[in-house]
């Protein structure tokens, strides 16, 4: 593990393996770098990368610094980019695809962006709960309700309720409750489930919007639209591909991107 230092002075725990072109990997909510997932994640792009996973603020092996901003994000990314070398690749899943794309719109360095299934809602998809769900996980936090925050950030996406239930009883819960603070930095990421289209407008970097097609319908279209946005972006389909996607669906897409 190393670590540095974002323009705050919060401290970024990030790991290295594989060798190859260098690939930063920007987990979504509740995501960190050591979680079995992310470590599979890796160990199958070490394969074909230089693979660097980071500890989102608040998460894992890296500190914090209140007031949070999304901006203080964005810079954390930026740090980790120039450590990869300062134009690397980049693999962004679910809300950290959002964290990625707000900053490959700040003018963050990327060779190339990988967004898997951004978040957004649009169409007959939106609901006004959606605008509500950033408030309220605020507040949950805010209480110390730990456990109720990550539940309803688990039905918000669409997990029913019995479901949320029945993964409180496995081990891995222990260690989203654990991060469950910084579900509303993701929350400022997803902007309201809303697509902040004028900023992605700006965006210069090739992008590759991707979804899966075993995805929920909401999904498809949401990564659909930001693909319509982003200026000479790709969107594509991935069979047999899901929101948590395997590593070993992910990592063709990514030797795609490469050889475009």
């Amino acid at each position: 593990m190393a670590e540095l230092r974002s323009v705050d002075g919060t401290i970024i725990a990030y790991d290295v393996v594989g060798a190859g072109p260098p690939l930063v990997v920007v987990m979504g909510a509740l995501g960190f770098k050591d979680f079995s997932y992310a470590r599979q994640l890796a160990t199958e792009l070490a394969k074909d990368f230089t693979v660097y996973s980071y500890d989102r603020r608040g998460r894992g092996g890296s500190s914090d610094t209140l007031p949070f901003a999304l901006e203080r994000e964005v810079e954390d990314l930026a740090a980790v980019v120039d450590a990869a070398g300062g134009q690397p690749y980049v693999l962004a899943t679910s809300s950290g695809a959002a964290l990625a794309l707000h900053a490959a719109a700040r003018g963050v360095p990327m060779k190339a962006l990988l967004a898997w299934e951004p978040p957004y809602m649009v169409g007959e998809h939106k609901k006004p709960s959606h605008t509500e769900y950033r408030p309220s996980v605020e507040r949950l936090v805010a209480e110390g309700r730990r456990d109720e925050a990550v539940a309803f950030f688990m039905r918000t996406v669409g997990l029913p309720g019995i479901v949320v239930a029945i993964m409180r009883l496995f081990p891995f819960w222990k260690g989203m409750r654990a991060v469950a603070h910084t579900l509303p930095y993701d929350a400022a990421a997803m902007t309201d489930f809303d697509i902040p289209t004028a900023l992605f407008r700006r965006i210069a970097v090739p992008t590759l919007v991707g979804t899966g097609s075993k995805s929920p319908k909401a999904l498809q279209d949401g990564a659909r639209a930001v693909a319509g946005v982003v200026p000479g972006a790709r969107f594509r389909v991935v069979p047999k591909g899901s929101h948590g996607v395997k590593p070993t669906v992910i990592a063709p897409v990514l030797r795609e991107l490469i050889a475009h």
